[in-house]
């Protein structure tokens, strides 16, 4: 574990707490700073708690996001797992970040990075996303989304640059699988989601693992600003092939600049979809500019083949390819 200072404190797998403050494997902080913390344990048997300490936790994740402010923490806990199905036992809730709550933290305290370790997230039915943000600034951390049996995603940030805004957004530690929109189509959502009206600038999701989705992540940007400045980083894409359109998908009316996907791997190309556009990596649009370096791609059978158009990978032309390597050695972009 990599921390500021001396390790101290309540260790959780890799998130180190203390008074207030939570301390990632990979070094960031993020410290309640005035604000409240609030506590989710959904094995309790009352839910009408005032979620202020442990032993008077709330029971749904959405009771603690209501009663929250800006720049409070909400630790979840995971529910206690009672059979032996290899699927946790569930938050079955759909969750909602309303605007004005910015700077809100949600944590999850399970241990490491799997889907059994972590707090998940499951409705089962429905067409909403599991989580949906609409406020500046926030932090969700450590928590599983499964998205079996629904049609409404795993993470959607909704932004309308008015009334709704999921800027500076950071989704680390979290476990994604079986995440999908309205259709099985990469375009329609799935794990990790901009809405159509884009915006949402300035988002970073890391050291993340999909497993089974449509779509991992789906940059759109179709009626408003197009999104900028997104960072994805350590992350693991669904290999999953009969069930993957598309592991990042960039489009709609273009990406703006300043992309940057570094130090991901990518396991097998996507077969869901019927065309080339929904591969691996679509960067389609005007205007979408951005770099892709230190990748790994399990699937490709030749250095070459990653033009914009090619059925092996599907990576814009304006997205700079750096020290990227598939099973058979250095990418070389292919026209």
């Amino acid at each position: 574990m990599t921390s500021f200072g001396p390790v101290t404190g309540d260790v959780k797998g890799n998130v180190q707490f203390k008074d207030g403050a939570v301390t990632f494997e990979n070094g960031f902080d993020a410290i309640n700073d005035g604000g409240q913390i609030w506590h989710v344990d959904g094995s309790l048997a009352t839910g009408n708690a005032h979620g202020k300490d442990w032993a008077n936790a709330m029971t749904t994740i959405q009771a603690a996001v209501t009663a929250a402010s800006a720049y409070d923490t909400i630790y979840v806990k995971p529910k206690l797992i009672t059979d032996a199905t290899g699927d946790p036992t569930s938050y079955a809730e759909v969750i909602i970040i309303p605007f004005g709550t910015h700077h809100l933290s949600i944590v999850g305290i399970g241990r490491g990075r799997t889907q059994g370790g972590l707090p998940q997230i499951k409705m089962g039915s429905g067409a909403n996303a599991l989580l949906t943000i609409r406020s500046a600034g926030c932090l969700i951390a450590n928590i599983g989304f499964d998205g079996y049996g629904s049609t409404g995603g795993g993470i959607l940030l909704d932004d309308d640059n008015s009334t709704k805004t999921a800027f500076g957004t950071t989704i680390t530690n979290c476990h994604f699988k079986n995440c999908v929109g309205s259709a099985a189509n990469a375009t329609a959502g799935g794990a990790i989601m901009w809405s159509a009206a884009g915006n949402a600038w300035q988002v970073l999701i890391s050291n993340c693992n999909f497993y089974k989705n449509v779509c991992d992540i789906c940059v759109l940007g179709t009626s408003n600003t197009v999104p900028q400045d997104v960072v994805i980083e350590d992350c693991n894409f669904s290999n999953s092939a009969a069930s993957t359109d598309c592991n990042i998908y960039a489009g709609g009316s273009g990406f703006g600049g300043g992309l940057k996907i570094n130090r991901c791997v990518f396991g097998k190309t996507p077969a869901l979809g019927t065309t080339d556009l929904f591969t691996e990596i679509t960067c389609y649009g005007t205007g979408g500019t951005g770099v892709m370096s230190n990748c790994v791609f399990g699937a490709a059978g030749t250095t070459t083949g990653y033009g914009a158009s090619k059925a092996s990978a599907s990576i814009g032309t304006t997205i700079e390819l750096c020290n990227n390597y598939s099973n058979a050695g250095l990418i070389v972009r292919e026209a």
